[in-house]
């Protein structure tokens, strides 16, 4: 498998759905599904029995997964397609549009 290009930590713009044009921080990837959760992001209703951590229970709103195709890295304020290339040893992304090292 080939490695992931969005990484937790990164923000990304949601190019394609019902959330497009919103952008927000990754929280989780998950190379099984290709999924990633996005900050504020398709945010689903969940029906939730009382329990002791939630002593009320109640409908809480939370981030549901996108697929990682649905979102696009921005790096500067624009989106932009990421690379791999190696900086003297070390493997490192980089944005195609700008050139510049992401991490």
């Amino acid at each position: 498998m080939s490695a992931m290009k969005i990484k937790k930590g990164d923000t990304v713009q949601v190019i394609s759905g019902k959330e497009k044009g919103k952008d927000g921080k990754v929280l989780a990837v998950n190379t099984k599904d290709n999924t990633v959760l996005v900050e504020n992001v398709n945010m689903v209703s969940k029906h939730a029995k009382p329990s002791a951590a939630n002593q009320n229970g109640g409908i809480l709103q939370k981030e549901a997964p996108l697929h990682i195709s649905k979102v696009m890295l921005l790096v500067d304020g624009q989106t932009t397609r990421v690379g791999f290339r190696m900086d003297g040893d070390k493997k490192v992304r980089y944005a195609k549009k700008t050139g510049k090292n992401i991490d």
